[in-house]
């Protein structure tokens, strides 16, 4: 149990300081939104995704949050890691980051279903 509430924190702490962090980006780096715009997307789609990212952590890491919504923030990271990886893909960048980041939402989700439980194993 112990080991299972240990992987699952430092899954779910990396996993959030990665989607704050890159939410937070949207806001303040003028890189990100010429990088939105050079992939075709609208300004309005960059300020919704970092705002969807922030809440999604919120979700993730406030106690007083039902499951469900920890679900929908999980399915969320999922879809956006995918898409970064498939973005990444077609700018002709590195795909470290985004696999990396799917790969935390994997192995937290994993987890989180593993400390719900109470699984020992």
């Amino acid at each position: 149990m112990k080991q299972n509430n240990l992987i699952y924190w430092i899954s779910t702490g990396l996993l959030s300081a990665l989607m704050l962090m890159s939410g937070v980006m949207y806001f303040i780096k003028p890189e990100m939104k010429e990088a939105f715009h050079t992939m075709g997307f609208p300004d309005w789609f960059r300020v919704e995704l970092g705002t969807a990212k922030i809440l999604g952590v919120a979700a993730l890491l406030l106690p007083m949050v039902p499951s469900r919504f920890k679900e929908w923030a999980y399915a969320g990271f999922g879809i956006v890691t995918i898409s970064a990886t498939i973005a990444h893909i077609n700018m002709g960048q590195s795909i470290l980051m985004p696999l990396v980041g799917l790969a935390l939402v994997i192995t937290s989700y994993i987890y989180f279903h593993k400390v719900e439980s109470g699984v020992t194993a």
